[in-house]
């Protein structure tokens, strides 16, 4: 297992992901992927995996917390004027 692999964009623009991988990945025919363009480069992403990525990303934000000082603010600024 290197975790590199070389393939071509075939027609129509298909892309064969090689058996080895694929097993791996656990990947199978109707398997939903995300393609995710990168300042690096393309990244392809499983639903699952995509969700652990964003959920990550989102790890100790309080975005209820901010949306309601944002209202707070708001509606203050409205009663001032």
């Amino acid at each position: 297992m290197n975790g590199t692999y070389q393939t071509t964009v075939g027609d129509r623009g298909r892309l064969v992901i090689p058996a080895e991988l694929r097993d791996r990945a656990g990947l199978t025919e109707g398997t939903a992927l995300t393609l995710i363009e990168t300042p690096a480069g393309v990244v392809l992403l499983t639903r699952p995996q995509l969700q652990a990525l964003v959920r990550a990303d989102l790890a100790g934000l309080d975005l209820v917390g901010e949306l309601l000082a944002e209202r707070r603010e708001e509606a203050a600024a409205e009663a001032v004027e």
